[in-house]
């Protein structure tokens, strides 16, 4: 069984470690067997890459690289906050934010 994650695709977070500390964007992709997510705009690594078919000119190409999930945090209403999850009035299991209390869609 797969672990229950703090973050899903297309969240808002912001970075709290590294060389990208302080900064925010959304969440592209997860793999969750190494815990690690592709943040848009952020922690960005060069890549040598051979020309293709699909990139003809080849070079040095800018790609968003992983980052742990533990170094992220998701922001709700402008404000980042810890997650936590508990039961709605229909009794299903929904994030919501600790810092304010509000459910997160």
């Amino acid at each position: 069984m797969q672990q229950k994650l703090h973050v899903k695709v297309g969240d808002t977070v912001k970075i709290l470690t590294g060389e990208s500390n302080g900064q925010e964007g959304k969440i592209l992709s997860i793999d969750r067997k190494k815990m690690r997510a592709v943040v848009e705009g952020v922690n960005l690594a060069k890549r040598h890459t051979k020309p293709s078919a699909a990139e003809p000119q080849g070079g040095i190409v800018e790609k968003e690289a992983a980052i742990h999930i533990s170094n992220l945090m998701v922001v709700h209403k402008g404000t980042a906050s810890r997650v936590g999850r508990k039961l709605n009035k229909d009794g299903k299991l929904v994030r919501y934010s600790k810092k304010s209390g509000e459910e997160i869609k």
